[in-house]
């Protein structure tokens, strides 16, 4: 009697455990992203993988699970009508999609700002370490006269640059507003070999098969260097941060870009 009753409570136990776990969707699913998303959402304990979105499948499916975080791994092209959809259906979402310009995280905004518990987290990047990269670049740019990204990729990469190395040198353009002007005396430049330039940083891109990803940021001044580096060797590397986005973007209202408002006070 005693032993039948100890196993209903751990029955119940178990249930209130299961229905306390995140329900999590991944759109674009079937990608090398979402492939890995899933598998870690499935092997986490907080959290349950209750819909699996790709090409051909409905939205609809996320909101028949009763999706509470659904994590967009799809294309710069169809990503802000999916967002539109999981706002204006309460679904909190974590953008790990490239092509979210300042611009668009604007229109986001718009959006939330109809629907005022929306939750909206856009994150450039997923590793710990390269939210790190950018941290330290962001400390570093102010001391420092020249700086240079160069980002590494697959070739089946399919947005130059990175949205990392954007988001680093937004972050940089920010941390040396008042600091000096980069030297630079290129005036002929016709193959671009100076890479692109965003607020006065340049970027090289490259893509090279046998990479996953590499950031490297340069800086030079008076007689020394420094360089700061990350490379990711598997996708294995960006599934902490991916379950960091889906456990704490509950604590996040409106629209929030990258793992560092996570990590880090300001």
């Amino acid at each position: 009697m005693l032993a039948g009753h100890a196993e209903q409570l751990r029955t119940h136990e178990r249930r209130v455990v299961m229905s306390q776990r995140i329900r999590v969707g991944v759109v674009g699913a079937r990608g090398r992203m979402g492939t890995a998303t899933c598998e870690a959402v499935d092997l986490d304990p907080d959290t349950e993988l209750v819909a699996e979105v790709d090409e051909g499948d409905s939205l609809e499916l996320l909101i028949e699970q009763r999706c509470q975080v659904v994590v967009d791994f799809t294309n710069p092209v169809v990503v802000m009508e999916n967002i539109a959809f999981y706002v204006k259906n309460g679904i909190a979402v974590v953008v790990g999609t490239s092509g979210i310009t300042p611009e668009r995280v604007s229109n986001i905004a718009l959006w939330v700002a109809q629907r005022p518990l929306s939750r909206v987290l856009v994150v450039p990047n997923f590793s710990i370490g390269a939210v790190l990269m950018i941290h330290f670049a962001e400390q570093a740019a102010r001391y420092f006269d020249s700086v240079e990204i160069i980002e590494m990729h697959h070739p089946q990469k399919l947005d130059a640059p990175s949205g990392t190395a954007v988001y680093t040198a937004e972050k940089i353009a920010q941390a040396r507003k008042l600091g000096p002007h980069a030297p630079d005396a290129t005036t002929h430049d016709p193959l671009h070999a100076r890479g692109a330039k965003l607020e006065g940083v340049s970027i090289h891109s490259v893509r090279l098969s046998g990479l996953i990803a590499r950031q490297e940021v340069l800086f030079g001044g008076l007689g020394e260097t420094l360089s700061i580096r990350h490379d990711s060797l598997t996708r294995e590397s960006f599934m902490p941060g991916v379950l960091l986005a889906i456990k704490e973007i509950s604590h996040h209202e409106g629209v929030t870009v990258g793992l560092g408002a996570l990590l880090f006070s300001e």
